[in-house]
């Protein structure tokens, strides 16, 4: 009989575009060999260019989705990404809970707070992101805003290293194990550098900036690759530095499609 691979749960969106959201997640799973499950939250209409609009799905749905893989399956590390409304993230903070997921279990649980758009738009309202700082934060293993984000969530305006270290201290104060700040959207740096901390131990992770507008799905597919890797029983500065090698691959690796931005690319781990 053969072994079943570690498993990894998504809390997020669909992309009918297929570069983010849980299509971005699953095929990052796969992609980093593990078995990938999923609890919708929301349909999106979008494209290359944009969201247009999306439907939330029903309360009870997605805490039961939730309920039902843990319970029969086993998780072995979550993330969540788009989860919509206040009421939403409510629910799911209290359902993990009841299926032993987070940071106080043996379940390691990462948070990529969905809050802003591309052009750095808020996504939520106030009382949304004031559920992902009290309910979901305290909770998560791992927080991996990006610097839109992290404005939106503290109100620092992350500029350069001192004020990257800033937004970390702030974001630790909400009650994660760890916070990674991305600097993807720092445009004068030129390298990408990323800042995690526990609040004990601060790790730059720097690499290359490429030279592409095809970045959709780039902050979903790190998480992905991060929660990957923790399914698998990586230590969380492992993990991220292993999901920063991924992503690096599939910023590299990205591929234009439709007229506005295209997907980042899982891709090169099935080349030959």
């Amino acid at each position: 009989m053969n072994t079943a691979p570690r498993t990894a749960l998504t809390i997020a969106g669909s992309d009918s575009g297929g570069g983010a959201g849980i299509q971005a997640d699953l095929r990052t799973f796969f992609a980093n060999g593990v078995h990938g499950m999923v609890a919708l939250t929301a349909v999106t209409v979008q494209n290359s260019l944009g969201v247009q609009g999306f439907s939330e799905i029903p309360v009870d749905v997605v805490t039961g989705q939730i309920k039902a893989v843990a319970t029969d399956m086993g998780v072995d590390a979550a993330k969540t990404g788009m989860l919509a409304t206040a009421e939403i993230i409510n629910a799911v903070a209290k359902t993990l809970d009841e299926v032993h997921i987070g940071r106080n279990t043996s379940t390691p649980f990462v948070v990529d707070p969905v809050a802003a758009s591309m052009t750095g738009h808020a996504l939520l309202r106030e009382e949304a992101l004031e559920a992902i700082r009290t309910e979901l934060f305290p909770r998560a293993t791992l927080i991996t805003p990006n610097l839109d984000e992290v404005r939106l969530l503290t109100g620092v305006h992350v500029t350069g290293p001192a004020t990257q270290r800033e937004a970390a201290e702030a974001l630790l104060e909400f009650g994660s194990a760890w916070v990674l700040v991305k600097g993807g959207h720092l445009d004068a740096a030129q390298d990408c550098v990323d800042l995690l901390s526990d609040g004990t131990s601060w790790i730059e992770l720097r690499g290359p900036r490429f030279d592409t507008r095809n970045t959709h799905g780039g902050g979903d597919t790190m998480a992905s690759a991060i929660t990957s890797s923790l399914a698998k029983g990586a230590e969380v500065p492992v993990a991220v530095a292993e999901g920063k090698r991924f992503i690096e691959r599939c910023v590299a690796e990205s591929y234009p499609l439709g007229a506005g931005v295209g997907p980042v690319s899982p891709f090169w781990r099935l080349s030959p």
